[in-house]
């Protein structure tokens, strides 16, 4: 078990390449999918890794070998060694356990408090007397879409059409809740933070070819999301925030969004023959790889505690 427990801690620094390069060559919704299993699935199998690590420095104290029914330590290694692992592998899953149930109760706080607001409207359609053009989607139960009457002044009335449909994919497609899970498996290990970045952008990709099919217009919706970038980048207005969960149609890389509308979807500085399947299958490697090496440990571990329990492994 020592040496395949620690695999599900390497891993995830693996997938950090993997994932930045995924999100430009794969179709936006199957990158969405993907990262956000896979970001899902190393978290777990950090915790699963950090969970294991304990067990055999705790079979050291008298009351965890009496409850097991243990006659005599795991046999893991050193005494000392096994207990310093345990100790630093416990506190760091106490870490982790604090900070996820900070970061759920802070999600869960924030999307009540955007479900607030969206309620106060009437209609989908939230129209602020705002000089500063902006427009985001603000989740909720239903979700309502924001803009700025700046924003609209800014576009032509086709462009506001494709900005709408834009907006309206957010929110159908429950863009927040992808956002939220690898924003709390970054929570368990720092390497998955760098999974957030292509995330961000394959969601706004996604939402951009919905806008592309509502409108027809492939060409009208990267001039929309063009100028709408521009417009709000102008404003000299600062100081301005949205909502937490809001989902900005300005937001990430907006040149490579209009280059990948403009093309057939992908950006052709990246669009490679095996760059695709190479980049989705580094992913579900790295996944396969940490849940294996969790799932080995675990089965060690159980063989080790039936050894130290006088049975025949």
């Amino acid at each position: 078990m020592i040496y395949f427990v620690w695999l599900p801690l390497l891993v995830p620094f693996l997938a950090a390449p993997a994932g930045r390069r995924l999100a430009s060559n794969l179709p936006p919704r199957q990158a969405v999918w993907l990262l956000t299993a896979t970001a899902a699935g190393l978290a777990a199998a950090c915790c699963c890794a950090l969970a294991l690590l304990v067990v055999p420095g705790a079979t050291h104290l008298h009351a965890v070998a009496a409850l097991g029914h243990l006659l005599t330590p795991l046999d893991s290694g050193s005494p000392d060694a096994v207990i310093t692992i345990a100790l630093t592998a416990g506190a760091l899953l106490a870490w982790c356990t604090g900070r996820l149930v900070h970061g759920v109760r802070r999600r869960w706080s924030q999307l009540r408090r955007a479900a607030g607001l969206a309620a106060e409207a009437d209609g989908e359609l939230v129209v602020l007397p705002d000089e500063h053009p902006d427009a985001y989607a603000l989740p909720g139960r239903p979700g309502r879409i924001v803009v700025t009457s700046g924003m609209l002044r800014a576009l032509s009335a086709a462009e506001r059409e494709a900005l709408l449909a834009h907006e309206r994919a957010h929110l159908r497609g429950r863009h927040h809740v992808f956002t939220a899970v690898v924003d709390l498996a970054a929570l368990c290990h720092p390497a998955l933070r760098t999974l957030r970045e292509p995330l961000a952008y394959a969601l706004e990709r996604s939402a951009d070819e919905c806008a592309a099919r509502a409108v027809g217009s492939r060409q009208l919706t990267a001039r929309a999301i063009g100028r709408a970038a521009l417009a709000a980048r102008a404003s000299s207005a600062t100081g301005r925030t949205r909502p937490a969960p809001a989902l900005p149609a300005t937001a990430g890389p907006v040149p490579r969004r209009v280059a990948a509308l403009l093309g057939d979807g992908t950006e052709p500085r990246t669009a490679r023959p095996l760059a695709r399947p190479f980049a989705a299958l580094a992913l579900v490697a790295c996944l396969a790889l940490s849940t294996g090496a969790s799932l080995h440990a675990a089965d060690d571990l159980h063989d080790g505690i039936e050894v130290a329990q006088g049975e025949t492994p």
